[in-house]
């Protein structure tokens, strides 16, 4: 099997130490896929691209998913989400790579969330994703967007690059504790308007840690304008793509695979 140039393992320390399941999760979850309602999910089989810690299968479960695989390539991060999703018989985790899914015409709902910026080819993983879909079949992608972040790309990011990401892992996790105090002080005192920031404010100090951690430990993370992430879509074959600005900072995009047969019902967010 070929391994996804990334940060697979990186991440398998970040699911191994953050490995629960909360609540709000669900709600981010929501906005993350804002193309589907909770019952657009209810029936169908889906794929879920780098799982993690099986967190986003956990709820198109819990929507009434007919089934669902989910595939990582960490074996940390497998351990756990087949801990998570243990009770769900109708779950399957796997050890696959993004790059090369063993399903072809199979899934009602292919995604993934947060996962596809952080590959060195992600236009190879998102038509592995469009061969796995059924004819008809939504593809649906969460990303970093660049628009509001430019202060990341400038600043925040050529030190994840030229320090975090070759630092040991646990020393960045330990290093996470000071710009997650900062943030968590400047958030109590009200800094930051856009949306996401409104969101991070009703978060608790570890949740807000395993973001601020999420951001320094990968050796890749690309952020991307909206006529990229369009263009990704369309040049992996995928039909009446749609995208939806979600908390001001990110990316979600939907489109569809040619062909006729089952296809999960897009839901009527208004496209921006």
């Amino acid at each position: 099997m070929s391994q996804p140039v990334g940060s697979s393992e990186r991440f398998g320390y970040e699911w191994n130490k953050y490995n629960e399941i909360r609540a709000d999760y669900e709600t981010q979850f929501l906005k993350w896929t804002p193309f589907l309602q909770p019952d657009d999910w209810r029936g169908k089989s889906v794929l879920d691209v780098g799982c993690g810690t099986g967190r986003n299968s956990l709820w198109p479960l819990k929507f009434g998913a007919r089934e669902a695989v989910a595939i990582d390539i960490d074996e940390q991060s497998l351990a756990v989400a087949r801990r998570n999703l243990s009770s769900f018989p109708n779950a399957k985790v796997f050890r696959q790579s993004a790059y090369e899914i063993a399903f072809q015409d199979h899934f009602d709902i292919a995604f993934s969330i947060g996962v596809i910026h952080h590959l060195e080819t992600p236009s190879l993983a998102l038509k592995q994703m469009v061969k796995a879909a059924k004819p008809g079949g939504n593809v649906l992608i969460w990303v970093y967007g660049y628009e509001n972040n430019e202060w990341i790309v400038r600043f925040a990011d050529p030190l994840r690059k030229a320090l975090f990401s070759r630092l040991p892992i646990g020393v960045v996790h330990h290093l996470s504790l000071y710009p997650t105090t900062l943030l968590w002080l400047l958030l109590r005192l009200g800094f930051g308007r856009l949306t996401y920031f409104q969101l991070l404010r009703t978060f608790s100090f570890r949740h807000i840690r395993s973001i601020v951690f999420d951001q320094m430990l990968p050796r890749i993370a690309h952020y991307w304008r909206r006529e990229t992430v369009q263009q990704l879509m369309e040049d992996a074959g995928l039909q009446n793509v749609r995208l939806q600005w979600v908390n001001e900072i990110s990316w979600a995009a939907i489109g569809e695979k040619n062909g006729a047969g089952n296809r999960a019902e897009a839901g009527s967010a208004t496209d921006r």
